[in-house]
């Protein structure tokens, strides 16, 4: 499952949240946790040494000797994991793969993303310094029929119709870097919704498709029968749980029969259903230090209840019981950053949600760990074993009785090299400051007038003016300008002309102008006196966005959409409309195009906020 607004979360990521961390310690060196608790993965080591070389576990014994200038670690009282991973997000760019490091989920599950950032990740992932961030598998682009679940969110991709096509489908994926394949059999209406999805003589030739090139194949399913479907026509693993109803009482045995593995997404699951779990989590006090401003977000954002939804979480946990019972394989996966989940942080969520299914801690942290690495072919991690990579979670305590221990984080390594969690959770409060930082009244606001480009300039009667924006800063190819042209609204001399061309090569693509309030380029200002925003447009008949940006609002976009045709047209939107937003701290207002992609020509005038 991905939210239809998820992605432009992330529009100004690289503006909000840096990249880099500082690194404690040189890679190569060696290091050595000394008498620690060791969950190995498998088993519980109650006391145990390990030895770290060149980023490689190099021994795990009662006593080991510590090489000279070894850096020594002293884990008493203290369990020692294997990096966790996640085997269900959406990654829409490196900054989420850092939040999840921080938090100890070293490798993350893709489930679907643009080629584009898959290719971009890896080669960031080639580089020494980017040690800073989860390492990465993916399904790339997912499979999905024309119109379905995948389609919604603007960006194009390939469908597939008929089973003919499935192997040309699944090759051209594999080509594009599809490390797996991810397969959607949903129709929607466990959500409330309605939207077409693959046959069943498609959905298994797609299957066969996959296993003729020794690629697993996982199936997004949305209720009981599509699980069962999926299980029947070959699947490897299912890719959620459901809550549409209960299983039946063989649904364990079914399943372990054809010898598929499952990721529950509870986390997910819980938020879907309304009960909440992602709020709590943000406002844990030993998360929140570390949670990006969008990490905030997503957590407190709910899912749309819609009429017909279904709301059976218990039906995931009896499918849960009844999975173990019947030694089902049990992937933990969170499908962040869906609301009421987020990279990193909502995998200790989900090890909870699984024990309180029936799992005992120790078989959640497998699922977390030795289970996916087995299940997905990660021969160099997931256990603590010689040989394998020193991708390590250092706890206090002992998560192994008490499962909320993995949240008492001591340290985080990959490859060896720890991750300074007290630069990151700095950079945090920084940010948090700023956002809570009052903003003032601008120079020439109460008015409300921004432009009304009589002066044939794109110049503002107050703020910093506006200027263009694209989806460049996070590496797109969108373009935009903007001049002055004569003939405005209502006979005026000028109007702001924005064109340009929207790109598809991102999941958040956009291109237009936006106008920053405050002194300088998204500083607050406090526009609170005003309620509505108003503007003339004309267009082409494509559907624009209008998007409000604050640091109360974590500078995640607030989204209205209007359609201006060739006539001059007044638009006007209560800030109310905008999540409730008073504009107290508005950062910036955009005015642009965003998917789908192709080329684009706006004209605004007497724009005003009143």
């Amino acid at each position: 499952m991905t939210a239809k607004h998820t992605a432009l979360v992330f529009i100004l990521c690289s503006v909000v949240s840096p990249r880099h961390v500082a690194w404690g310690a040189e890679a190569g060196g060696a290091l050595v946790f000394r008498d620690a608790r060791v969950f190995d993965g498998v088993q519980v080591l109650p006391r145990a040494t390990v030895l770290v070389r060149n980023g490689r576990i190099a021994a795990v014994a009662p006593q080991v000797q510590a090489p000279d200038g070894a850096r020594v670690i002293d884990a008493r009282g203290k369990t020692l994991l294997p990096g966790l991973i996640d085997s269900h997000t959406h990654v829409f760019g490196p900054e989420v793969l850092r939040a999840a490091l921080v938090f100890g989920v070293t490798t993350e599950l893709d489930m679907f993303m643009t080629v584009g950032v898959l290719t971009s990740i890896r080669e960031d992932l080639a580089l020494a310094e980017t040690l800073d961030i989860a390492d990465l598998r993916s399904a790339g682009t997912l499979v999905t029929a024309p119109g379905g679940h995948g389609t919604e969110y603007g960006v194009s991709i390939p469908t597939l119709s008929s089973p003919e096509q499935a192997q040309t489908f699944v090759d051209a994926r594999i080509a594009e870097g599809s490390d797996y394949i991810k397969i959607v059999y949903d129709n929607g209406k466990a959500l409330g919704l309605n939207f077409p999805t693959l046959s069943q003589a498609t959905l298994k030739a797609v299957i066969a498709a996959a296993h003729a090139r020794k690629k697993l194949a996982v199936v997004h399913i949305g209720s009981l029968q599509d699980a069962r479907e999926a299980v029947e026509a070959g699947a490897d693993g299912l890719e959620h749980l459901f809550i549409d109803r209960p299983p039946e009482a063989d649904f364990g045995r079914f399943v372990a029969s054809h010898h598929a593995f499952v990721v529950p997404t509870l986390a997910v699951l819980e938020s879907v259903s309304g009960r909440g779990g992602g709020a709590a989590l943000a406002g844990d006090a030993v998360i929140a230090p570390y949670l990006t401003p969008s990490g905030q977000a997503e957590l407190n954002r709910a899912f749309p209840m819609l009429p017909g939804a279904a709301t059976n979480y218990a039906a995931a946990e009896e499918a849960v019981r009844q999975l173990r019972v019947a030694h089902v394989p049990l992937l933990a996966g969170t499908d962040a950053p869906n609301p009421g989940t987020t990279h990193g942080a909502s995998l200790h969520r989900e090890l909870e949600l699984l024990v309180k299914a029936g799992l005992t801690p120790a078989e959640a942290l497998a699922a977390a760990t030795s289970v996916p690495a087995k299940q997905f072919g990660l021969e160099d991690r997931g256990t603590i074993a010689p040989g394998k990579r020193a991708d390590l979670l250092l706890v206090d305590g002992d998560p192994t009785a008490d499962i909320k221990a993995t949240l008492k984080i001591a340290g985080v390594w990959k490859l060896g090299v720890a991750v300074d969690r007290d630069a990151y959770r700095a950079e945090q409060e920084k940010q948090r400051a700023e956002a809570n930082r009052p903003a003032s009244v601008p120079p020439g606001a109460k008015l409300g007038l921004v432009s009304d480009f009589e002066d044939g300039k794109a110049s503002a009667r107050f703020g910093a003016g506006w200027q263009v924006s694209t989806d460049s800063l996070r590496g797109g190819k969108s373009k935009a300008s903007i001049k002055v042209v004569e003939n405005g609204a209502q006979k005026s001399k000028g109007a702001l002309q924005i064109e340009g061309e929207v790109d598809a090569g991102l999941p958040y693509a956009w291109a237009g102008a936006i106008f920053f309030p405050g002194e300088v380029p998204m500083a607050p200002a406090d526009l609170s006196s005003k309620k509505q925003v108003s503007f003339w447009a004309k267009a082409d008949g494509r559907t624009y966005s209008v998007m409000l940006f604050a640091p109360s609002k974590f500078f995640a976009p607030i989204i209205q959409t209007f359609v201006p045709t060739a006539e001059w047209k007044q638009f006007n939107f209560k800030l109310a409309q905008f999540d409730g937003y008073d504009a107290h701290d508005l950062a910036g207002l955009f005015i642009g195009a965003g998917l789908p992609a192709g080329k684009f020509a706006l004209q605004i005038d007497d724009v005003s906020f009143q």
